[in-house]
């Protein structure tokens, strides 16, 4: 997998594995198995735009390993789409699933393509040219999809129709994060962002900081918008947010009610009145007792990670931290810091969720399933905590240490075929 290591995400989320295997005395012919994908699926995908053109898109799936149970992850349509960074992220939700006991390895899919220059009807001609491409290796119990950056609810309901015409049935259990009407759960779509804010308010309270503590949200799409208001139920301040535009801040906390009203009418924060306008690299150093990258990854760098100015930094996106600026993290132990594998994963649990109601045809009120989440969350959290201390290591390492030795233990007892 050598050619994956141009690209920066593949490259980081190898040697964050590399760094614990080592930690884990893993042996070497294991750490291979472990760490290389089962299967990487890249196709074409010839698609007809509105204009009569034909435009030929580039799809990816990346299933990391099938040793628990089917593979589980998100589906992002983004310019920036390339194979390194799928397996990055499939990597990465391998960990996640193992370190919250889900039956579960990792996956994730992407298509190179900005979703914002096209039209409801070319994004559905990719989703389903795309599905149809992917049918012989995706399945309920093989491999199963969520939304992700750029895609969603509607995203998957074309791809359980498309699916489900090629099988001859409906098959809602073949992805989850889509409407509630046609098998989705109550609570998916918030599920990551309100998931993000629990285990902040989690960490809040542990380090005994104030219940209006200030909060910044970088990224303000489902994730962040969803940790905001989260933040704000809880009784804290969110004093900054932002998005591709850039950032508003506002020392005195801002009106989250307005600002969502303002982002659903003009589609961006930019000119909300409510605040002054700085960039995404500025919020990010802007006095805080909680901060919360819920945007891309590799945002938090060697760059500026001596300037951050929290006491928690929670996780919300993937991969927000390099390998550099995590080994200036660790030299500030004033920074509770709730690593990615954990602090996001509300959403893929949600997604378990939906998928066991999807296949038993039976679902849940809303307040059984937060009520789950939350108790699986704050479940992983201290196991995550007892495993630090008990190692005297830092929370990344731990996290990644749970979930890296769970896929282990289950490559080791069920042996290798033939």
């Amino acid at each position: 997998m050598k050619h994956l290591l141009h690209n920066p995400a593949y490259k980081m989320a190898c040697d964050q594995f590399d760094a614990t295997a080592e930690f884990l005395n893993i042996p070497e012919t294991m750490r291979e198995r472990v760490k290389a994908p089962k299967r990487m699926v890249t196709v074409s995908l010839p698609v007809r735009l509105d204009s009569g053109e034909v435009k030929v898109f580039e799809g990816h799936r990346v299933q990391h390993h099938l040793t628990l149970g089917p593979t589980k992850g998100g589906l992002r349509y983004h310019q920036s789409v390339e194979l390194g960074e799928v397996a990055a992220l499939a990597m990465w939700m391998s960990w996640k699933c193992a370190l919250a006991d889900l039956p579960y390895g990792g996956a994730k899919g992407g298509v190179t393509i900005d979703p914002r220059q096209h039209s409801i009807g070319e994004l559905e001609r990719v989703t389903r040219r795309y599905t149809s491409e992917m049918i012989p290796f995706i399945g309920p119990q093989t491999d199963v999809m969520a939304p992700d950056m750029g895609t969603n609810e509607q995203t998957m309901a074309w791809m359980m129709d498309t699916y489900s015409h090629q099988i001859g049935h409906a098959v809602p259990s073949i992805v989850t994060g889509k409407p509630v009407s046609i098998g989705g759960s109550l609570g998916r779509k918030e599920a990551t962002g309100r998931g993000v804010a629990f285990l902040a308010n989690r960490a809040v309270d542990m380090l005994k900081l104030p219940n209006d503590s200030r909060v910044i949200v970088q990224g303000f799409g489902n994730v962040g918008s969803y940790a905001a208001a989260g933040m704000a139920k809880f009784g804290a301040r969110v004093i900054g947010v932002s998005d591709v535009s850039g950032g508003i801040f506002n020392a005195k906390g801002l009106d989250l009610q307005a600002l969502q009203d303002h982002v659903a009418l003009n589609r961006s924060i930019k000119g909300f009145p409510e605040g002054d306008y700085i960039s995404n690299e500025e919020l990010l150093i802007q006095p805080c007792e909680v901060l919360i990258p819920a945007a891309m990854d590799r945002v938090i760098t060697a760059e500026n990670a001596s300037k951050i100015q929290c006491r928690i930094l929670a996780e919300g996106a993937n991969g927000p931290t390099t390998i550099e600026a995590d080994a200036i993290l660790k030299q500030r132990p004033e920074i509770f810091v709730i690593p990615d594998i954990l602090c996001n994963s509300g959403g893929v649990i949600v997604s378990y969720f939906e998928w066991v109601q999807d296949l038993q045809s039976f679902f849940w009120a809303e307040t059984e399933i937060f009520d789950k989440l939350y108790r699986i969350l704050g479940h992983t959290l201290d196991k995550v905590l007892k495993q630090a201390r008990k190692h005297n290591i830092d929370h990344r390492t731990a996290a990644l240490s749970i979930g890296i030795q769970k896929v282990v233990d289950g490559k080791t007892i069920r042996g290798l075929f033939p």
